[in-house]
């Protein structure tokens, strides 16, 4: 199995970090990945977005045109690239910054609130583990545990303490995230 995935979303989403932890936990299973990040020059504010690709067979090139999933974080993010999802792939999108959806009918659509949600936790820095467990959810792209694991390995040990409240937000993604369509 192959997953060809790009998140995308405004400095500061938590982007970047969620790819490489995605990478990461491919790794943790022996899998193939790819991880490519692209952003601009700001910090917070200015558009990043992150491929990865998570495969079962080698990785031939970390360029992909058209991805099995696509998670867009703002507006910008899902005009460039709902066009860009395969035929029968997932789109899963937070809500807060966007105002015009896709009309495309031969994909998935999921929605995860992770701005309401982290606000419940009482911490937007779970953001990103929100909307990561809703991809899991839909598309177990890898294991949880394998997730956890991935977390050590990206998180500096100062912040290993925070793992559970990311291991709470990624089963907060997971039970929240809904099918538009």
């Amino acid at each position: 199995m192959t997953y060809e995935i790009v998140i995308s979303g405004f400095g500061g989403q938590g982007v970047l970090s969620m790819g490489k932890i995605l990478a990461y936990s491919g790794l943790m299973e022996s899998k193939e990945v790819s991880w490519m990040p692209s952003y601009g020059p700001e910090q917070r504010g200015g558009t990043s977005n992150v491929t990865v690709i998570v495969s079962d067979e080698t990785v031939s090139s970390p360029v992909v045109n058209l991805y099995d999933i696509v998670i867009a974080l703002n507006q910008p993010s899902l005009d460039k690239f709902a066009p860009r999802v395969k035929k029968g792939g997932i789109l899963i999108y937070e809500p807060n910054g966007i105002h015009t959806m896709t009309d495309r009918k031969d994909i998935q659509i999921y929605e995860v609130d992770a701005t309401a949600e982290s606000l419940k936790l009482g911490n937007d820095k779970s953001f990103n583990m929100i909307i990561l467990g809703g991809l899991l959810k839909v598309a177990p792209v890898v294991k949880l545990e394998s997730v956890i694991t991935g977390l050590k390995k990206s998180l500096p040990e100062r912040h290993h303490k925070l793992i559970p409240m990311n291991e709470e937000a990624i089963n907060i993604g997971m039970s929240v995230i809904k099918q538009i369509n």
